[in-house]
């Protein structure tokens, strides 16, 4: 469990760089690992978020949800730069599907349109053209009229539970401010150089 400390300190942080017209506030930056150690990187945005750790859903079946499978391990930054310093926050941590329920939640909060997207898209698979995703869009339109769009077997979520968090506050001369939090044996908090 992240200390409650820390998840205020965050929270603090994000509705600060909403205030501030930061035009995505909840996107952050998702790196993972293939089975060969290989790391991509790619913007998703934080759905939810609390002393469990931070939430964010896809395709399974996309790069992200193959790698998550392999190696769950994963790192979120999230950069933040209206606000009156520039400030970026670093989460590391291990990766774990998020209940049904909480999916079955969410998926059901999104608007139609995206949920029949979800359907739609094989995502990161080939794609021919846009026509034929504009055509797999339709058909999912027609197979779900009138009624709900359940959530895809293939959709979810994923929660990364940290035991590493850094805030970087940045400052004049480059003589910026760094504080790390590792959870080992409790969390321990140092000051690091910029």
């Amino acid at each position: 469990m992240v200390p409650t400390s820390l998840i205020e300190r965050f929270r603090a942080l994000l509705e600060e760089a909403k205030a501030a017209g930061e035009p995505e506030p909840t996107a952050m930056v998702l790196a993972t690992a293939d089975a060969q150690g290989r790391i991509s990187a790619r913007t998703v945005l934080l759905k939810a978020f609390d002393e469990r750790g931070f939430v964010f859903y896809t395709n399974t079946q996309s790069r992200k949800g193959r790698e998550l499978r392999v190696h769950p391990q994963a790192a979120l930054l999230f950069l933040w730069k209206h606000l009156r310093h520039q400030v970026q926050v670093r989460i590391e941590g291990i990766t774990e599907p998020v209940s049904p329920e909480e999916a079955d939640a969410y998926f059901a909060s999104r608007p139609r349109e995206s949920q029949l997207g979800a359907w739609a898209s094989l995502q990161s698979e080939p794609l021919p053209d846009r026509d034929t995703l504009l055509a797999r869009y339709r058909d999912f339109e027609a197979r779900f009229a009138g009624g709900p769009v359940p959530r895809p077997p293939h959709w979810s979520g994923y929660r990364l539970i940290p035991d590493y968090i850094e805030f970087w506050f940045g400052q004049p001369h480059r003589l910026h401010d760094r504080f790390e939090y590792r959870a080992k044996d409790g969390w321990q908090e140092r000051r690091l150089y910029p």
